[in-house]
């Protein structure tokens, strides 16, 4: 569905290591660093879009994190969702809501929202029920 997502960020090297640190959770591999452009991307394992890229915002004026938008990443699995927000807070995120169950979107919708390091509001998800691992639904 998607190319790619990119979110900007103020300051590069402390986005950098906070998403180093949970999108190998997520199975996302570093596809490129450029600091000094400053920019960096993930790819699905394997290779591949969509892309997701952070990176100081292209017309140089500063980076803002939009209300009302949020990045949701598909998680395999309720331990992925509970692991990633862990490590999110552990690594200068903040929490928006803990993991749990959500019904109100579906039967099966098991989310974690937070907050990366430079304030852009963030999700992991998983909608297989918990004993069917997987991203089904």
């Amino acid at each position: 569905m998607f190319s790619h997502v990119m979110l900007g960020v103020g300051d590069f090297e402390r986005a950098l290591a906070f998403y180093r640190r949970i999108l190998p959770a997520l199975g996302l591999q570093e596809r490129f660093c450029e600091r000094n452009r400053p920019w960096a991307g993930w790819e699905p394992a394997g290779g591949g879009r969509p892309l997701f890229l952070i990176g100081r915002p292209y017309d140089g004026q500063p980076h803002a994190p939009g209300n009302g938008q949020m990045v949701a990443f598909l998680a395999a699995d309720r331990e992925t969702v509970r692991s990633v927000h862990a490590l999110a807070l552990a690594h200068g995120g903040g929490c928006e809501g803990p993991p749990g169950l959500r019904p109100e979107y579906h039967a099966h919708y098991y989310g974690a929202y937070f907050r990366d390091s430079e304030g852009n509001k963030l999700c992991v998800a998983c909608h297989a029920p918990e004993s069917e691992p997987g991203t089904a639904g």
